[in-house]
Parts: structure tokens; C-alpha cells; sequence
């Protein structure tokens, strides 16, 4: 009879606070839900099934960042002061013509800056190790993915070889990205006086005591020596972003190297990452006088879940909203909202020559077939959607007119607009709009047209499949 009284208490007190948890997780949708039907279904779920939406809801919807806001609060003096100082390298033309993305960053358009579009693995990593090897005083290294093999350990070699000659050197790794990185990779760069850290090395009681944060990942690709010299782009680190995997063969992907004064911005945007996933802020040590080795207008934009505002969507909208003669975009996971996609009607009922250029191939098998009800979508209401046929295709691209270009990280979904943690470089020289717009000829004469005599021929079976994929676009 004890036992038996016992294995009740303790089923009436694991189902009181399972409906307690609910009863919070409700509250808290209630007062910060984004959307009335993301808050509506998430009530449902939780007054009908709490076990295991509760759960579910730390994990995908639990979104406060306060921590992170007050770092970049910390920071805005330092902003203020470059602002200041550097007042002369401010583009006040550059920042006019583009007033909503200048008032999302913390710093405004930099010009001065001399910048290469990197196309390609072999590019992006061979420049990257030449830049660290040229370093003198402190190494920045930031990606989503990285991988211990041939091409991690070329990037380990540099690092390590840096801090033996007395650089600084900062690695800052996502913990789910890089889940697979071996104890002996990290350990190595411990060793040799890297400072490592995981994005939530910190906050590993967070994964489990509220918030849950592993659904907002840091997918930010950023290297930076010098405070003079910055890389930024869709690659990760590993085989396959060479090229080298047999499965996806050549891996289509874009990085730019900027040299100038814009590096500032995206140490910055470093900073606020190490000091949130660290607790120890990083001494910039930047100079007085600062290189302006080209003419290039340019603007780097971090977003992600510690923005007061939405501002990586409100960045792409305005954007998509400015294009009158040709707005066109690469993405290789293309699951964008309905504001999103009411803009690009808009954009094509203006007249405007828009393209989207998605993946041939998946890596990702819910999201491809995700994207491909979305594009069907766009090719119903005029949007050129093209498919990518030499290799995988994951640059992130947008090209608007001759007025605006932008590389960076974010891809066309909720998750990057809304959850995870991302970087763009926006560019308005005629150099960088001129060099972007030829490398998208080139990513077009290997694509293929998607037209409505293929829509009407799939099989229906398939199409059922691509519609119930894109019920999950929230989450994707």
C-alpha cells in the first residue's frame, strides 16, 4: 500500500508541475508571441497536450535574450566613440539612401574599404590562412560548422602557429553546428593558448532550466585579424565546403574579404558573441588611425534573438520593397514568411526582373521540400525561379538594381530572419554591385528555369509531400 501511495504522490506531482510548466509557457506566449496564430496554436497544444508541448515550447519558443541586449548596451559607448573619432569615414550618401539599414546596425556605412568576392571554397579558405598568417596582433575565428578533418586542421594549423608567435587568437564555435567537434580538436587549440569557447559553454544549465536555448543557434561566419581585415560569408569549415564530399560534389558557395575600416563593425559583432558565451569581454585594442586601403561603401549588419525589433526581416523587406528594376536572390533553403512573400508579389507586379536561385539537390530533406512549395508559389505569381545544377548551391546573395548588395549568412527562412543569430555585409559601390551582379550571370547559365508546364507534371503524390513539409516553415 506505500508503494502503491508513493508511485501515486509522485505521478500527481510530476502532472502538477507539467501543468504548471504549461500554465507559465501560456503566460509567456501570451505576452511575447510574435504572431496570433504562432500564440493561438501554441495555447491549443498546451491546454491539450501539455506533455510534451511544454517541453517542446522551451526548446523552439523561449526567446529572451536580456543578457545579450545588456552587452550590447555595454558596448554602445564604444560605438559612440568610433562614431566619433572616425567621423570622416562615415558615407553619409551611402547611409541616406539607406536610412532602415543604417538605424538597424550599430555602426553605419564605413567607406575606405577594399573588398573581393570570394567564390568557392579553395578562394574563401586559402584567403582566410593567408590573412591569419599575416596577423600581428589578434585573431577573431567564428563559424557555425566546423569539422575535424583536412580542412579544419588547415585552419588549426594557422591558429596554432599565430598564438605560438604571442597573436591573440579568439575561436568561437556554435555548439550545435559543431556538436561532432572532437575533444582533441579543441583540446589542441587549448593547448597552444587559443582561448575556445562554445556559444553556450556558459549557459549549459540554460538548455535545461529555462530558457532552452539550443533552437537559437549562432550562424554567424566571421574572421577578423587586426581590426584591419574581416571575412564573412555562407562557408563553413569542412570537406564538403571545399568541394571534396562525394555525395553533394562541387559546393557553390560565396565569401567576401573586406579590408578597411568596416572590420571594426564586425570585431564588434564578435565581441558581443564571446563576451555573451564567455562572460569576459575581449580588448579590441583598436588604432587611432584606421586604413582605408579602397573606395567601398560598406555596412555590416549582426542580427538575431537579442534585437529589441525583428531587424534581420526588417532589413530583407526593405530591401525587397526598394527594388524597381531587378531584385535577385540565392538562397539554398528558401522558407520565407508571408510578409516576405507578399513583398516579392509586390516586387513582381511592380515589374520588377525578380529571380530566385534555390538547390537542385537537398541536404536538408524537409526544407527542400519546404522550398519547393514556396517556389511553386512564386512561379504562379511571375517570379523567375531558377535551379542550380553544378554541384550544391548555399551562397546567400541579393542583388537590388545598381543600388544595394548583399552577402552574408541568412538564409531565405524564420529561422534566419527570426531565431538564429546571423551577419550581412550590404554594399553600395558600383565595384562590388558590378562584380556580384557578373557572379550571378555565371550561377544563372548553370541553372535551369523552372516553368509552370513542370509544376503541372509532378506527381501528385509529390506535391501532397511539399505542401505538408511547408506546414512546418515556422520552425525550419
Amino acid at each position: 500500500m506505500d508503494t502503491l501511495f508513493s508511485t501515486v504522490t509522485i505521478i500527481a506531482l510530476i502532472t502538477a508541475f507539467v501543468y504548471g510548466l504549461s500554465m507559465v509557457c501560456a503566460a509567456r506566449e501570451i505576452m511575447w508571441g510574435r504572431t496570433s496564430s504562432g500564440t493561438i496554436a501554441w495555447l491549443l497544444s498546451l491546454f491539450f497536450l501539455p506533455f510534451p508541448t511544454a517541453f517542446l515550447y522551451l526548446i523552439f519558443a523561449w526567446k529572451r535574450f536580456d543578457d545579450y541586449g545588456e552587452i550590447q548596451r555595454g558596448l554602445s559607448s564604444f560605438e559612440q566613440d568610433i562614431n566619433k573619432r572616425h567621423g570622416a569615414l562615415i558615407d553619409y550618401e551611402a547611409n541616406e539612401a539607406w536610412t532602415v539599414h543604417n538605424r538597424i546596425t550599430p555602426l553605419p556605412f564605413l567607406k575606405g574599404n577594399d573588398c573581393k568576392l570570394l567564390i568557392d571554397g579553395e578562394a574563401m579558405l586559402n584567403s582566410i590562412l593567408d590573412g591569419i598568417r599575416q596577423a600581428e596582433h589578434f585573431v577573431l575565428v567564428q563559424f557555425f560548422i566546423v569539422k575535424d578533418d583536412e580542412v579544419g586542421q588547415a585552419l588549426a594549423d594557422a591558429m596554432v602557429e599565430k598564438a605560438r608567435q604571442g597573436v591573440l587568437v579568439y575561436f568561437l564555435y556554435d555548439d550545435v553546428g559543431s556538436r561532432n567537434l572532437s575533444y582533441d580538436y579543441v583540446g589542441r587549440l587549448q593547448r597552444a593558448g587559443i582561448k575556445v569557447s562554445g556559444f553556450n559553454k556558459r549557459h549549459r544549465l540554460l538548455r535545461l532550466l529555462g530558457p532552452m536555448r539550443l533552437n537559437y543557434r549562432n550562424h554567424r561566419k566571421v574572421v577578423v585579424t587586426d581590426a584591419k581585415t574581416c571575412w564573412v560569408g555562407g562557408h563553413n569549415i569542412g570537406r564538403e565546403y571545399l568541394g571534396l564530399s562525394p555525395k553533394f560534389g562541387h559546393w557553390r558557395d560565396t565569401h567576401v574579404r573586406v579590408s578597411g575600416p568596416a572590420t571594426i563593425a564586425a570585431a564588434l559583432s564578435f565581441a558581443e558573441d564571446w563576451q555573451w558565451a564567455t562572460g569576459a569581454p575581449i580588448d579590441l585594442a583598436l588604432p587611432d588611425e584606421l586604413e582605408t586601403p579602397g573606395n567601398q561603401p560598406v555596412l555590416v549588419m549582426p542580427t538575431g534573438p537579442a534585437d529589441p525589433l525583428e531587424d534581420c526581416a526588417i532589413a530583407f523587406m526593405e530591401t525587397i520593397s526598394r527594388a524597381r528594376e531587378r531584385l535577385w536572390i540565392v538562397s539554398p533553403y528558401f522558407v520565407p514568411g508571408i510578409e516576405i512573400l507578399t513583398a516579392l508579389y509586390a516586387a513582381a507586379l511592380r515589374g520588377v526582373d525578380v529571380r530566385i536561385l534555390l538547390p537542385e539537390k537537398a541536404d536538408h530533406r524537409l526544407v527542400w521540400l519546404a522550398s519547393y512549395a514556396h517556389a511553386d508559389d512564386l512561379i504562379n505569381h511571375g517570379i523567375k525561379v531558377y535551379r542550380y545544377q553544378k554541384g550544391f548551391l548555399h551562397q546567400k546573395v541579393i542583388l537590388v538594381d545598381d543600388a544595394l548588395a548583399g552577402v552574408g549568412t541568412v538564409n531565405f527562412d524564420n529561422r534566419s530572419f527570426n531565431i538564429n543569430f546571423e551577419i550581412t555585409l550590404w554594399f553600395t559601390g558600383a565595384k562590388m554591385i558590378d562584380d556580384t551582379a557578373r557572379m550571378l550571370r555565371t550561377d544563372f547559365d548553370h541553372a535551369r528555369q523552372t516553368g509552370l508546364a513542370e509544376l503541372r507534371s509532378r506527381r501528385y503524390a509529390f506535391r501532397i509531400l511539399c505542401q505538408a513539409a511547408k506546414l512546418f516553415s515556422p520552425i525550419l
